[in-house]
């Protein structure tokens, strides 16, 4: 039955459109990823809900497209689609913006 109500809120989901847009900010933190990998602020990767763990999406933010890996679960505040890593972040915008405004596809 679980699996079941996964499966419908996935197909319900905005990703199942192909693309989500709204806010992101960066994380830095330490230990063992949602995937089992040790967490790397500087590689291209970042967290979301519900996406397939190890899978990859294109994230654009002021016409700028860069391929992250998702590895982790979240965001946990209210009103972010996605947690990048900080080099992720950095490499879309300034860090000192705290949040920017993203819309992620699928690869």
């Amino acid at each position: 039955m679980k699996k079941f109500l996964f499966a419908a809120l996935l197909a319900l989901s905005p990703m199942a459109a192909k693309a989500e847009c709204g806010q992101a900010s960066y994380y830095s933190g330490g230990g063992i990823t949602a995937s089992g990998a040790p967490f790397n602020q500087y590689a291209m990767t970042a967290a979301h809900p519900y996406l397939r763990l190890n899978s990859y999406v294109d994230v654009t933010h002021s016409g700028k497209t860069i391929r992250v890996k998702i590895s982790d679960r979240g965001p946990y505040t209210g009103g972010r689609v996605l947690d990048l890593s900080y080099g992720a972040f950095a490499a879309l915008a300034s860090p000192s913006r705290g949040v920017i405004n993203v819309c992620i596809a699928k690869s």
